[in-house]
């Protein structure tokens, strides 16, 4: 048997011991649920059946309130031409192109790919430009070159001097 299952079945056997012993409170207070929710299950056994009682995944996306495929592919090369700049100037600047948009919005974009921070456009930019030998932009080779500083700074470079990592 597994979890859902399981689940079904002691939702079915609250709602069967109520009618065997004839006393809602009593099979409530039995099986340690509230009257509330064997009303809850009673609702839906009558409403769907034994399917309703499974799980219900409340974590779907209201896509309703999601941008544009085509903004969100503007977002994510605005991040690639300037990826030092954060989701306010981001949102500022595609502002000036005509676009509508908020600094949330960008940042649902930047989470949702997993680029929300500096360090992380920066990666994407340095693979971006391993994979697909593009020529680079001035703002391109700035970024990088902050990166490699960064690095530097944080001592993930290799270097000959004992001590360093």
């Amino acid at each position: 048997m597994n979890q859902q299952q399981y689940i079904i079945n002691r939702k079915a056997n609250i709602v069967e011991l109520a009618d065997t012993l004839g006393n809602i409170s009593k099979a409530c207070r039995k099986l340690g649920v509230s009257r509330q929710h064997y009303y809850d299950i009673k609702n839906v056994l009558e409403d769907e059946g034994l399917e309703g009682l499974l799980e219900k995944s409340r974590t779907n996306p209201n896509l309703k309130n999601r941008i544009s495929a085509e903004l969100e592919r503007e977002i994510l090369d605005y991040a690639l031409e300037f990826a030092t700049h954060g989701q306010h100037r981001i949102a500022n600047e595609l502002k000036r192109k005509g676009y509508t948009l908020s600094s949330t919005a960008v940042r649902g974009v930047l989470l949702r790919n997993g680029i929300q921070t500096i360090p992380l456009r920066l990666k994407r930019l340095e693979k971006w430009a391993a994979e697909e030998k593009n020529i680079l932009t001035e703002n391109q080779l700035q970024a990088l070159e902050y990166a490699k500083e960064e690095k530097e700074a944080h001592g993930e470079i290799e270097t000959f001097h004992p001590g360093f990592f």
